[in-house]
């Protein structure tokens, strides 16, 4: 198994986090890594994320769990399970009224490795996606610099 996972403390409340990460349409705004995501978050939904590190290979997912102000979680790789990207994307929230954002994504199945050997880290990616998301929630900046 492959893993790669960002964690950021925002100042700002579980449900004003959660309204800007289920607007994927407006992703683009805050994140220079994302050309755009395609679709809708609702359960069992597909999106096709575009991202600007992989932009000849989009990211088609589906969404497999919501709990509003909590967590959400997409599911895709190849067929009949050979690989399996699980991604999540966690909100805790903290006494004094900020979130704590996690990404993580999993990488597993038996052809996990081969897809290993192909996906580059996405650790600063995924480093990146939190300091927007923080920046935007905190009412800082817009789209960072790529």
């Amino acid at each position: 198994m492959r893993s790669f996972e960002a964690a950021t403390r925002i100042d700002a409340s579980p449900e004003q986090v959660w309204d800007l990460l289920v607007d994927v349409g407006g992703w683009r705004d805050w994140d220079s890594g994302v050309d755009r995501v395609e679709g809708r978050v609702a359960l069992g939904e597909q999106l096709t994320i575009y991202a600007t590190m992989i932009r000849n290979r989009p990211f088609p997912i589906t969404v497999t769990d919501i709990r509003p102000h909590e967590a959400m979680r997409w599911q895709g790789g190849l067929p009949f399970g050979l690989a399996v990207i699980d991604r999540t994307y966690r909100l805790d929230g903290q006494a004094d009224g900020s979130t704590v954002l996690t990404v993580r994504e999993d990488h597993t199945g038996p052809l996990a490795g081969l897809l290993g050997r192909t996906t580059p880290d996405l650790n600063p990616s995924f480093r990146q996606f939190c300091e927007g998301l923080k920046a935007r929630a905190e009412g800082r900046t817009s789209r960072p610099a790529s």
